[in-house]
């Protein structure tokens, strides 16, 4: 099943997501590797491409995962969960529509 992991960002948490980022790609790449990555990114907090210091406010990781106990399993050992950027992570199953 496809699971929506929802993060948001804490306030003033730029210079942890920068520092923490290489190792919160490389569990995504993982995930990728395995075929089971659909997207994932950044919600930027201001509308461009590059927010600069203006930051993020969260991120989005739609992935395949066997349960909710192992997409939460997952989450709880991202990088960014466990160096403090995320305030709150949601998870929801997600079933894709579009595109086919």
């Amino acid at each position: 099943m496809l699971y929506a992991i929802i993060g948001r960002d804490r306030p003033e948490s730029l210079s942890q997501r920068r520092a923490t980022r290489p190792a919160h790609l490389e569990r995504l790449r993982q995930l990728q590797d395995a075929g089971r990555l659909i997207l994932a990114g950044p919600h930027p907090a201001i509308d461009a491409a590059d927010p600069g210091e203006a930051g993020f406010t969260g991120s989005l990781v739609v992935a395949e995962f066997s349960d909710l106990h192992a997409a939460q399993a997952w989450a709880d050992a991202d990088p960014y969960v466990q160096a403090g950027v995320y305030a709150e992570v949601q998870i929801k199953p997600f079933i894709k529509v579009m595109p086919a």
